[in-house]
């Protein structure tokens, strides 16, 4: 594996971002695929969004210049824990031709190093019940599943 380095992703890294999102047998048929330079608008008016919270980024993993992994990083104040600040993490992907080379361990330590940082008291995240090798994964970087997750499609 080459030399990783991590950065906040900015709008002119949405189409590669949106690409990874897409590819993924769960999500390809959610996500849109990027045509041409530009990506749907509602991915951008997304981003925008996220811009403009207190801290709710896309972190980015790169090697040699190129986007190889990226996840979703919000920090969320609470009551709970006596008040403790928790890090929620979403949309996790390595480029299909990076995985199995430590990419996403190495970005899910920065994340984790961040949140710390952040001041908050605990990370936590969601992974579909299909995903048995990500739950593995989330294991081995000493994660527990203490949970049982619900949603509500809207």
């Amino acid at each position: 594996m080459s030399t990783l380095t991590f950065r906040i992703a900015t709008q002119d890294d949405l189409r590669a971002v949106v690409s990874l999102l897409a590819d993924d047998e769960l999500a390809e048929n959610r996500e849109k695929q990027v045509a041409g330079e530009s990506v749907a608008e509602e991915y951008a008016n997304a981003f925008a969004a996220m811009e403009r919270e207190h801290y709710n980024h896309m972190l980015l993993a790169e090697s040699e210049g190129r986007i190889v992994g990226c996840l979703q990083l919000v920090f969320v104040p609470g009551l709970s824990r006596k008040g403790s600040k928790r890090a929620i993490v979403e949309s996790v992907r390595v480029a299909a031709d990076q995985r199995g080379q430590s990419v996403g361990t190495a970005l899910m330590k920065e994340a984790i190093r961040l949140a710390r940082e952040g001041g908050c008291g605990l990370v936590q995240l969601d992974s579909d019940t299909r995903r048995t090798r990500a739950h593995l994964f989330y294991r081995r970087l000493g994660f527990v599943q203490s949970h049982f997750g619900f949603k509500k499609q809207l």
